[in-house]
């Protein structure tokens, strides 16, 4: 049965990194981010994996001098990530799509920090540095720990005479998935493998709301299968994080 005009979807092709089989998905937090946000607004699109390292000669055509993630929507190339996530939430809304904005403004800048402080502490190569940039990791895991242990205006009960309880929501504005999670989400998984696997660091177990959110995380398949895999996230650090030296 053909679709009218009116319900037809449009025509998108998402532009990632390609793994170092220069086929499989790679370490890249904003293809990721991207390729969420089209999962999750239900719509048909194309996936296309990039190696950067052979770089076809059309897709320079296509987005001279630019890196994936890109799209083409309807023909139209779309290469500012910020600008695509609005772009998207603007073009794919309801009632035919679903809304993805946070309610909160605080689910889009929680975490925020996190990955230029494992950057920081990834990258160091000083030992008498690593205790201090270790912490600094730590202390902004814990805001995010505490923003999500931290119960949302809709979860307050006005009229309940009982103490305040704490959040056990799945994400950062709710139950479901939003913009603000495609964003951290996949930074916060990088920081997980990374850091374990290079500086022998987890994320400490006493932080209850952030192994929720990304327990709640590795159940939907908007995530895990937009998700580079581990071997492939710890490659793509192998340069980036040296040894520790005295």
């Amino acid at each position: 049965m053909s679709k009218s005009g009116q319900d037809k979807d449009p025509d998108i092709e998402l532009f990632v990194k390609a793994g170092s089989d220069g086929e499989s998905i790679g370490n890249c937090p904003f293809s990721q981010r991207l390729f969420m946000i089209l999962w999750l607004k239900g719509v048909v699109f194309n996936v296309t994996t990039v190696d950067l390292k052979r770089k076809p000669a059309d897709l320079h055509d296509l987005a001279p001098g630019t890196h994936p993630p890109f799209i083409t929507f309807d023909g139209e190339v779309k290469t500012d990530i910020n600008k695509i996530e609005e772009f998207l939430e603007d073009m794919l809304c309801p009632p035919r799509y679903p809304k993805l904005a946070a309610k909160q403004r605080e689910s889009n800048t929680a975490g925020n920090d996190i990955f230029a402080k494992f950057s920081a502490y990834i990258k160091n190569t000083k030992l008498e540095a690593n205790a201090a940039l270790e912490k600094g990791l730590t202390k902004s895991l814990l805001k995010l720990n505490d923003y999500l242990n931290s119960p949302l205006p809709e979860e307050i009960d006005a009229n309940s005479m009982e103490e305040e309880k704490g959040s056990n929501r799945s994400f950062l504005d709710g139950n479901e998935l939003t913009l603000a999670d495609c964003n951290l989400l996949p930074k916060l998984h990088i920081v997980k493998v990374v850091a374990k696997k290079y500086r022998n660091y987890e994320i400490p177990t006493e932080m209850t709301g952030v192994w929720r959110y990304l327990k709640n995380a590795y159940k939907r398949d908007e995530f895990t299968n937009t998700c580079a895999a581990d071997g492939e996230i710890e490659t793509a650090y192998k340069e980036v994080a040296k040894r520790l030296a005295k």
